[in-house]
């Protein structure tokens, strides 16, 4: 069974030497993440716990810039990062998949 949350920030980044993304711009970003477990009856994990684990990450990106986080911050790299990061924090299989605006996302 798969349970999941979503959340959004607003950030700023730029990609050194992209033609298009080279300069600071923002996006307003949905997190999706989702969970896979047995519900044995019951539940698999509690939204509660799954959603203050994925925003007490999110919070330290909240309105802040992605490249001071990240070299290089595509769509691809936030997913890796918060993934990595929401593995550390819940013991389940956990995806991530990082919306950049409307219709462009990245998953892991």
């Amino acid at each position: 069974m798969k349970v999941g949350v979503t959340e959004y920030i607003d950030c700023a980044h730029h990609l050194p030497g992209h033609e298009r993304c080279g300069s600071m711009h923002g996006h307003t970003y949905q997190v999706d993440a989702f969970i896979e477990g047995e519900h044995k009856g019951g539940m698999v994990l509690d939204f509660a716990e799954l959603k203050k684990a994925l925003r007490a990450i999110l919070t330290d990106y909240d309105h802040s810039d992605w490249n001071k986080f990240l070299e290089y911050p595509t769509v691809e790299n936030i997913a890796e990062l918060i993934s990595k990061r929401l593995r550390e924090r819940i013991k389940f299989p956990a995806h991530v998949r990082v919306w950049e605006g409307h219709g462009k996302w990245a998953e892991i």
